[in-house]
């Protein structure tokens, strides 16, 4: 599943409302997947507040958790190529490689993992899905005017050719 549009995306992430985090959050009860990509988000908001790309990473951690038929690649590979389209190749690698912990991190990715640890436990109001819905139009805005940008007349990418 590819995501094409905001509104696709803003879809599925209200479909996680109610669904349980397989890990534990505040009281030793299972975290509500929406509240738990919030605070993810939220706290990297505060650390990073310049960093709209590694905040919507956290954002969308739980479109990974969504059954679709037929996949067979694991969550953050699923929502990883979800999202690239639509939010571009950082978010869709940070996505991708957050659950990785043999595979070297840079400090983005290490602040997405703390973040999303700190978030199973922390307690505060950190808004609602509606508050990104700004951030996520931007995001996906500047990506696909980059993605433009590459484009040929006719919408073909141009190439590079040796000796050209």
């Amino acid at each position: 599943m590819e995501l094409r549009t905001v509104e696709e995306l803003m879809d599925l992430l209200h479909a996680c409302r109610g669904t349980r985090a397989g890990r534990t959050g505040h009281g030793g009860a299972p975290a509500d997947t929406c509240e738990h990509a919030l605070r993810t988000a939220a706290l990297l908001r505060r650390g990073r507040p310049a960093d709209k790309e590694l905040q919507v990473a956290g954002l969308v951690l739980p479109v990974g958790r969504l059954p679709w038929s037929g996949a067979t690649a694991a969550g953050a590979d699923r929502a990883a190529d979800a999202v690239r389209a639509l939010l571009g190749e950082r978010v869709a690698g940070l996505v991708r490689h957050r659950p990785r912990y043999d595979l070297p991190a840079g400090d983005d990715l290490l602040a997405l993992r703390e973040a999303d640890e700190e978030a199973r436990t922390a307690r505060f109001d950190a808004g609602v899905l509606e508050d990104w819905r700004t951030v996520l139009e931007l995001l996906a805005a500047r990506d696909h005017a980059r993605s433009r940008s590459a484009d040929g007349p006719g919408g073909r990418r141009l190439h590079h050719r040796p000796g050209a």
